[in-house]
């Protein structure tokens, strides 16, 4: 194994060409992502549907929930599988790489089963009422019910192989399910195609899973002399320090997402009781809000293995030089972004549906969402930085400050004191608090690496 070749890009590659090779292949990623997220709400509302379109909203919680298993066991395996690199401990990579694999899949294959068994209670606590229950119900049947397996285990791959730099080959599994989702999309979704409404998007989104985790396994399969990702059995083991390394960032990273569920089904709850009409707005805006947020979190998540590497190799200023030009770069594009949004915010919803009563209630709703962009960013590039250094307390406090402490109240206070179109300040409320608090906690993370650094010598 060329393990000099495979360590050069976190070792001596120059900062900024080693940020684009990690995190470019990730951010394309993770637009593709969004882009077919939006082609279901696209070809959806090419029916000109309301309810078909509310359910893909009213469901979105519960493939949000997909990334609690997600964060846990790829978030947490990629953090130990890159500080494990950096301290040349290639054995524990290997048998992190497998826990992760395997702890994954019986997960998702008991999220499936749950959500199956329990789908009444569940279609009730999304918000979904006598006229959008039963759209909502097949749009997850495959989603979920059939989906959330290859949805989880995909996802939970590319982060283990972009752990070790191969961050075009995490990409490429993840855009090839994409790419195809987007081709079947409107085939399963249009009246001159099978003319399934939302059930055909997520039967389009579960073949599309399949055939990603496909890729995955056939990749791990030609490279398995030349990986140090493994999904051999027999390196499966619950070794103490590979366990509480995986669940000491996983856990609070999970518990951010399932955080981010709660405030997704809270705010579907608000607003459901306006009508499908409105419904509908807020999943258009909040999906167009998704393009510029996922791009910023594809920078945290594609240069987490170059900090993680930095750090424990003793390596902090290039790991403090990774942080600030990430931050430069991500923080100006998000101003742009909401400059452009803001402006245009009538004529982005016009593009997905052809309805006034949408596009009146969307305009305010994207209005507000766009906002706090530029905040989101610090928040999110200091996450990555927490989760990839391993200190999940502070993702957890994050986390939990992100949701319980401002986002869900302010939802509560918004709605009150302007109904329904206050909703879409919430989350502005919660990241300019949280972009301060980053901001305060990565200086005293920065300091404390420059003592140590000093005792060292």
């Amino acid at each position: 194994m060329q393990d000099e070749k495979k360590l050069e890009l976190f070792e001596r590659v120059p900062v900024q060409k080693a940020v684009a090779q990690l995190a470019i292949p990730t951010i394309l990623s993770s637009l593709v992502m969004v882009i077919y997220n939006l082609a279901d709400t696209y070809f959806v509302g090419m029916i000109n549907n309301p309810v078909q379109n509310a359910a893909v909203t009213l469901a979105a919680p519960v493939l949000l929930a997909f990334n609690a298993i997600n964060n846990l066991f790829g978030v947490g395996t990629s953090s130990m599988m890159s500080r494990a690199l950096g301290r040349k401990e290639f054995e524990t990579v290997k048998r992190s790489s497998a826990f992760g694999f395997y702890c994954a899949l019986f997960c998702g294959c008991l999220f499936a089963c749950l959500c199956t068994i329990f789908k009444t209670p569940l279609l009730n606590l999304l918000g979904a009422d006598a006229e959008t229950a039963a759209a909502t119900a097949a749009y997850m049947k495959w989603t979920v019910s059939f989906g959330a397996v290859p949805a989880i285990m995909n996802v939970v791959m590319a982060y283990m192989v972009r752990s070790e730099g191969a961050a075009l080959h995490a990409s490429l599994g993840t855009m090839s399910g994409c790419l195809l989702n987007i081709i079947l999309d409107p085939i399963f979704i249009l009246p001159w195609g099978l003319n399934m409404g939302a059930a055909g998007a997520g039967l389009a989104t579960f073949l599309s899973n399949c055939i990603a985790c496909i890729y995955f396994l056939v990749l791990l399969f030609l490279k398995r002399g030349n990986t140090y990702v493994s999904i051999a059995p027999g390196k499966f083991s619950l070794n103490r320090a590979i366990v509480l390394g995986i669940c000491g960032v996983g856990i609070p990273a999970s518990i951010q997402n399932l955080l981010n569920v709660t405030g997704m089904t809270i705010l579907n709850n608000f607003t459901s009781s306006y009508g499908p009409d409105a419904v509908a707005a807020m999943g258009i805006s909040q999906k167009v809000n998704m393009v510029p947020m996922y791009i910023a979190l594809g920078l945290s998540q594609g240069i987490m293995p170059l900090i993680s590497y930095n750090y424990s190799s003793g390596n902090h200023k290039r790991m403090k030089d990774t942080i600030f030009f990430s931050a430069k770069s991500i923080i100006g594009f998000t101003v742009i972004v909401f400059a452009v949004y803001f402006a245009g915010a009538g004529h982005v919803i016009g593009l997905f549906m052809k309805n006034e009563t949408i596009i009146a209630y969307g305009t305010r709703f994207l209005r507000g969402f766009c906002l706090g962009l530029p905040f989101l960013c610090m928040d999110f590039l200091a996450v990555g930085v927490f989760q990839a250094v391993g200190m999940g307390r502070e993702a957890l406090i994050f986390a939990i400050m992100r949701k319980i402490v401002l986002e869900i109240p302010a939802l509560y206070l918004w709605n009150y004191l302007f109904p329904l179109y206050g909703l879409a300040y919430a989350q502005f409320t919660a990241e300019v608090v949280l972009a301060a608090a980053a901001v305060f906690v990565l200086i005293r993370l920065f300091k404390k690496l420059e003592r140590r650094n000093l005792s060292s010598r």
